[in-house]
């Protein structure tokens, strides 16, 4: 058996936990305040612990015009990672942008040339939000 702190919506349990054919059964063992009946009997601890996911890009943003690269997503510019006049492939990362905590890339999507871009670094984009033109 193993003993474990727990902390739940404040309230601080110490209980054990033994493995029972196969499937892991939660004893208390000893409760700073009553243990609510849904924390008695909890489903059995995973294995390992999983791990952080990566990051992930964000989906190729569609045109808002004939050459408009727009942000898929709402979210804050981390860097800008082209320049005006710049020649870009199909899937070069244009600009690096923060949302939910995460960091996503808007890729460009199609080749092409880099007429104007429309945002900065420290700026808040909203979903839609036209970030580069492409010509």
């Amino acid at each position: 058996m193993k003993n474990y702190k727990i902390t739940v919506n404040g309230n601080t349990y110490e209980v054990g936990v033994e493995e029972v054919g196969g499937a892991a059964e939660v004893k208390t063992v000893q409760a700073a305040a009553p243990v609510p009946a849904q924390v008695q009997k909890a489903a059995p601890a995973p294995k390992a612990a999983a791990a952080p996911a990566p990051k992930a890009p964000a989906a190729a943003p569609a045109a808002a015009g004939s050459g408009d690269v727009v942000a898929p997503i709402a979210g804050t510019v981390l860097s800008v990672n082209v320049a005006e006049g710049d020649a870009v492939k199909a899937g070069k990362v244009l600009l690096i942008f923060e949302a939910m905590k995460m960091e996503n890339e808007i890729p460009a999507p199609r080749d092409g040339t880099v007429t104007k871009i429309h945002v900065a670094k420290g700026d808040s984009l909203q979903t839609g939000t036209v970030v580069v033109t492409l010509a």
